[in-house]
């Protein structure tokens, strides 16, 4: 069977790719083809997750196992094929191409084509441009500014603790403590 996957971005609102991949292709080799098409390089850590309807994250499948204890199945591109989770016309998924700001590419299975393989996959068309690869991380990272600390009044600390009188009214009363029936106290 082959897949044909429509892949765009909601920061580049002309960019779009569609990509014809046999369905036994690892993600791996979708991940690939996506970013040669988009013009990227392959160093980076990305995942694809694969989403419901609403394009909420359900599994991912990572470029390698980072190793994370967890009950839930691991999924590694190179290990999984795309037959093993995808099997739907409309199916959605999320691929994330840069972790640090979380950017990703949104991949629809467009179509099913059944009855023929495909040896490698493909880049059908390509239209406008992929958003930038990689953004200056300050563009999503808001930092406070830190208040201007030399107009505020000093703390007087000795409201808080080191009263050298001691006052024994201030103490609350244990000797009703003593009383209390400790049979019906489980320690």
């Amino acid at each position: 069977m082959i897949y044909r996957f429509v892949i765009v971005s909601d920061e580049s609102d002309n960019f779009k790719l569609q990509i014809a991949i046999d369905s036994a292709a690892t993600f791996m080799q979708l991940r690939n083809v996506i970013l040669e098409s988009a013009g990227y390089g392959k160093e980076q850590m990305d995942s694809f997750y694969i989403c419901d309807e609403e394009w909420n994250k359900e599994k991912e499948v990572t470029c390698m196992d980072m190793g994370t204890d967890s009950d839930e199945d691991i999924w590694i591109m190179d290990d999984t094929q795309l037959d093993e989770l995808i099997e739907d016309e409309g199916q959605r998924l999320k691929f994330v191409f840069d972790y640090m700001t979380e950017r990703f590419f949104k991949v629809k299975l467009k179509e099913i084509v059944t009855g023929k393989n495909l040896h490698d996959p493909l880049c059908e068309s390509k239209v406008g441009n992929a958003p930038a690869e990689s953004v200056d991380i300050s563009d999503f990272i808001t930092i406070p500014k830190i208040p201007d600390a030399s107009n505020i009044d000093p703390i007087d600390k000795s409201e808080f603790y080191g009263d050298e009188e001691y006052d024994e009214d201030e103490i609350s009363d244990f000797e009703e403590l003593d009383s209390l029936d400790s049979d019906n106290y489980k320690f």
